[in-house]
């Protein structure tokens, strides 16, 4: 009987000594006394300039997707071009890879895990109606001799029934972001009516399968890309509003796959009207962006370009412990 008294009292005072709140001291509403984080965190309004901005070559004006890989940055080209820039830091092309022997419909994303590369082949825009969506899985041993050996995922969402062509511009299946983590992908749709993600969950393994959605956040903009570092769950999201005015979107301090559970953090760049694609970082303190073209005669007319980023005076305290 003793024993079983104590067994309650230990449960009874482990759940009493958890208080949930805001756990991160740079949100306004920060609870020191919380030791679980409930997501509830609130921030000020923060607008933050790149450390350098740099144009990128001709041949990539349409950069639309970044990852940070054998010590380079790796991007594509969102049409027909089937070739994998490698850049340095200042974005000077240093290495391409070509895979030929596949089709350039619409790259808009690249992402990786220890083992493979992934590239997304599903940008649906235009219509809103595309009903051959996939991915491409790369053998990273393979990817850089230029030989590699290439599966395909295809999918389609569980809750598009209505694959009638809608005008560019104005559909919710459209995506531009995805991360993978251990047999799982999950992508963050760019939702053109309501300036929202959702975020579906499918696995990363050759075949047909079918994106289950899991949560919608309210980003309040486009997504267009995403990095993801595993070990400290953290999450960022590129984009810009329907205004062409780009942001980060930060989700870190979650719970196992609900990215909503912990901190989510928007935050503005000073980068009038540039169409902000692709996003990588090595330690989840500094980042690099790219942009692609955008012209719009004849007041607009900005470059591709690389973008850095340091966010030590955001992230640190959750980074660094």
């Amino acid at each position: 009987m003793k024993n079983l008294i104590f067994f309650f009292f230990l449960i009874f005072n482990t759940g009493y000594s958890q208080t949930r709140g805001c756990t991160d001291s740079l949100a306004k509403n920060y609870d020191q006394t919380a030791t679980t984080n409930n997501g509830s965190c609130q921030y000020e309004a923060l607008k933050i300039k790149p450390k350098y901005s740099l144009r990128l070559n001709d041949s990539i004006k349409e950069t639309s997707g970044l990852i940070w890989f054998d010590n380079l940055l790796w991007t594509h080209n969102d049409d027909h071009d089937k070739t994998i820039y490698g850049l340095d830091t200042l974005g000077k092309i240093q290495k391409r890879i070509i895979l030929d022997k596949n089709i350039n419909h619409d790259w808009e994303e690249i992402s990786q895990d220890s083992a493979h590369i992934y590239i997304g082949d599903f940008g649906n825009n235009y219509a809103g109606n595309r009903n051959d969506l996939n991915i491409l899985k790369i053998n990273k041993k393979d990817f850089l001799t230029g030989n590699a050996t290439i599966e395909t995922i295809n999918f389609k969402y569980a809750d598009q029934t209505d694959f009638v062509t809608k005008k560019p511009n104005s559909t919710d299946f459209d995506c531009e972001a995805f991360i993978v983590s251990k047999d799982s992908i999950f992508l963050f749709t760019k939702q053109w009516k309501s300036s929202k993600t959702s975020i579906y969950a499918l696995p990363n393994q050759a075949g047909n399968h079918t994106a289950q959605l899991k949560q919608t956040i309210d980003t309040k903009g486009l997504v267009t890309g995403a990095t993801y570092l595993e070990s400290k769950k953290l999450i960022a999201l590129c984009g810009y509003s329907k205004l062409g005015k780009p942001f980060l979107y930060l989700l870190y301090d979650f719970k196992n796959y609900d990215f909503e559970s912990g901190n989510k953090r928007r935050i503005d760049l000073q980068l009038s009207f540039h169409q902000i694609e692709g996003i990588a970082t090595a330690d989840g303190l500094h980042y690099y962006l790219t942009n692609e073209t955008l012209i719009l005669k004849p007041i607009i007319n900005v470059a591709a370009q690389i973008h850095y980023l340091d966010l030590t005076n955001i992230l640190s305290s959750f980074l660094i412990k």
